[in-house]
């Protein structure tokens, strides 16, 4: 078994400037802990435990699916927590495109008939950089921190490929590691 997700990479002129922030955020916030950087990703779908022989159909069944989706380019905007201000135990990067939406969509599409059942929530576009270790009450005051890069632009990213991910657990963090990569063709056009 293998434990694995589908994503997309950010660009690391964005990376480079999310860093930047995180490294100003760092003093604000001692109860949060920070996520490693060079793992930066937007998930469109975690898989969980998987067996190996799983690889290929889900690559299969992407390039099917994803292969004709069109290239777009999505755009980091903004700080923001979940579940809410009041009882933070999130802290992410906003994503801003439209089509990350219909991607997302598709990839639950593609993946339903191999068993993965679609998520339950709605799909919110970010990038995980902190998670609260234990909500405090310096958690609470954060929210001022947030109206300050409500609206700084981090950057963009051109998506042209989603990733099929193998995620390996270490103590220092996880290492992942590339099964496929599907390329978007955009052979047809948004609707």
């Amino acid at each position: 078994m293998i434990r694995a997700f589908i994503a997309v990479g950010i660009e690391p002129e964005t990376v480079q400037k999310i860093s930047e922030a995180v490294d100003r955020l760092k003093g604000r916030a001692p109860a949060i802990k920070w996520a490693p950087l060079a793992n930066l990703h937007l998930t469109l779908k975690f898989l969980g435990d998987v067996e190996e022989t799983a690889v290929e159909p889900i690559a299969k069944a992407l390039r099917q699916y994803i292969g004709p989706f069109p290239r777009f380019t999505i755009n980091a905007k903004g700080l923001g927590v979940f579940p809410g201000v009041k009882r933070p135990r999130i802290l992410w990067v906003g994503l801003e495109g439209n089509q990350l939406i219909e991607l997302a969509s598709i990839v639950e599409t593609a993946l339903k008939p191999l068993g993965f059942p679609p998520e339950d929530r709605d799909f919110k576009p970010h990038l995980t950089i902190g998670r609260w270790r234990q909500p405090d009450d310096s958690a609470a005051q954060f929210g001022a921190e947030l109206e300050r890069w409500k609206g700084y632009e981090f950057g963009r990213s051109e998506v042209k490929k989603i990733v099929l991910f193998q995620s390996i657990l270490r103590p220092e963090g996880a290492i992942h590691k590339v099964l496929a990569e599907i390329t978007l063709s955009g052979e047809r056009p948004l609707n």
